[in-house]
């Protein structure tokens, strides 16, 4: 795991695009994975900025969405998948043969979580795999006490996941289970890269980079990734040297 500090929101968003810039550059139909939340919107913003600019060509580059909340259709405003069409790929107009999301709104989800795993298997697996943190260590919808060896898969969502969730959804909307990607496709994703900032999640980055490896906090799998990049601003990073679980 590398960790790197930096000042603000700002210069995160710009080094994480910076380093998807780089690997589309060196490999151009890349598989990457892409979170919604607030953490990753000033990243699309910036790689937004550098395809317009004609330094970046997605033409060849085939994406997965991270997570959904399941029941909702990709049309609710609300979706994770909605978030991600927003604010990258309709600005990019990126086909949808690029792109693939989890239809959490499927009467079958284990075929679902096959689905992605197969089309992730196919392509070679993960080159890039960008996630942030939730309030209680969960990494995509990976609540506390998910096995380090699951994949693709839905699950219950932890009540502090569901309540902070209502910050994304324009009216009050009930969710209590989510599909995702496995800490398991984080593991074997050539570059796991976690994007933190703001003082709210200095604790929970603290307990999860100093702390033992659990799977009480998910994130904790970050310390056995010899690839992972870890972007935080100096809010977030402010407990990590003087942590002690």
């Amino acid at each position: 795991m590398e960790l790197q500090l930096y000042k603000n929101y700002e210069e995160i968003s710009w080094a994480a695009a910076y380093l998807i810039l780089q690997q589309v550059q060196r490999k151009p139909d890349s598989l990457i994975c892409f979170p919604s939340g607030e953490s990753p919107t000033g990243m699309y913003k910036q790689l937004v900025k550098f395809a317009q600019e004609g330094r970046i060509d997605f033409s060849q580059t085939n994406f997965v969405g991270l997570d959904e909340w399941v029941g909702m259709d990709k049309t609710d405003e609300n979706s994770c998948t909605y978030f991600l069409n927003k604010h990258f790929f309709e600005p990019l107009n990126i086909p949808a043969s690029q792109i693939h999301f989890f239809n959490a709104a499927a009467d079958d989800l284990d075929a679902e979580c096959e689905k992605m795993n197969q089309h992730i298997s196919q392509l070679g697996g993960l080159d890039v795999m960008v996630v942030g943190i939730g309030m209680n260590g969960h990494i995509g919808l990976n609540e506390p006490g998910t096995d380090f060896n699951t994949y693709a898969h839905h699950s219950p969502l932890e009540p502090i996941t569901a309540t902070v969730a209502q910050k994304y959804f324009k009216q009050e909307t009930v969710v209590t289970e989510g599909i995702t990607l496995g800490l398991r496709h984080l593991a074997e994703a050539k570059t796991p890269v976690l994007i933190v900032s703001g003082t709210k999640k200095a604790d929970i980055m603290a307990k999860a980079l100093n702390g033992p490896v659990t799977t009480d906090i998910p994130a904790s799998i970050l310390q056995t990734l010899q690839n992972a990049q870890v972007f935080l601003d100096h809010e977030a990073a402010e407990k990590l040297l003087t942590h002690k679980s």
